[in-house]
């Protein structure tokens, strides 16, 4: 993205923003959590999965393990059994109890705090990290791509990428920091309740007004 498009998109992407933000005045994390570890199972968990029945899992998981040390202790088939109905689990299980080991021998149960630190941890990324960062800790470091944010993002021609991580790239350079980390709920709670993927709401939807794709703008 050039200066001059940066220039061109980025007030529509504040209105944008502003509108989203009258619609889903409560709009926030969905993932239930008390500590930033339990958000960080929980983000490794919701990888192909709902929201809903990570919560569901979590709900009696974080009963049985209360601690980085507890899950770093786990037997890994039955981590892999507590939580197999996320799909993936083997994936999964495997990245819970690495990282758990990690948190609890090598960083003395210390929540990273920069998305640096938080991606060598085993099965976080950018978005893994974003989330917990930003939902956990109040710390914009970056925006979380899911497939909500990249359908609507590009639906609204805020980007033209495809990849995330350059998906990611233009949102920065368009979207004020102090947004970044409320940026991604809205779009996902909007991509859930109007802009869906198969049938798009367009006629009930008050963005409309700024969406190049509805035509009104």
């Amino acid at each position: 993205m050039n200066t001059n498009e940066i220039k061109k998109i980025k007030p529509r992407a504040r209105k944008i923003v502003a509108q989203l933000k009258k619609l889903y005045p409560d709009s926030g994390c969905s993932l239930t959590f008390r500590t930033p570890h339990q958000l960080l199972v929980a983000t490794i968990l919701s990888a192909q999965c709902t929201d809903e029945r990570v919560n569901v899992v979590t709900r009696d998981l974080f009963k049985k393990y209360r601690s980085p040390k507890a899950f770093a202790g786990a037997g890994i088939d039955e981590l892999e059994n507590d939580i197999r109905s996320t799909g993936f689990f083997r994936n999964k299980a495997k990245a819970i109890k690495e990282s758990a080991r990690i948190l609890s021998n090598d960083l003395g149960g210390r929540m990273p705090r920069t998305l640096d630190e938080m991606v060598k941890l085993p099965g976080v990324g950018r978005k893994t990290g974003s989330v917990v960062l930003g939902a956990a800790f109040g710390l914009a470091e970056g925006i979380v791509v899911d497939t909500h944010v990249t359908r609507l993002s590009r639906r609204l021609e805020l980007t033209g990428e495809n990849d995330p991580v350059k998906i990611e790239r233009d949102l920065m350079l368009i979207i004020p920091k102090s947004d970044w980390i409320i940026y991604s709920h809205l779009l996902i709670d909007h991509g859930r309740a109007i802009c869906k993927a198969r049938k798009p709401a367009c006629s009930e939807c008050s963005v409309a007004v700024f969406c190049p794709s509805d035509g009104l703008f």
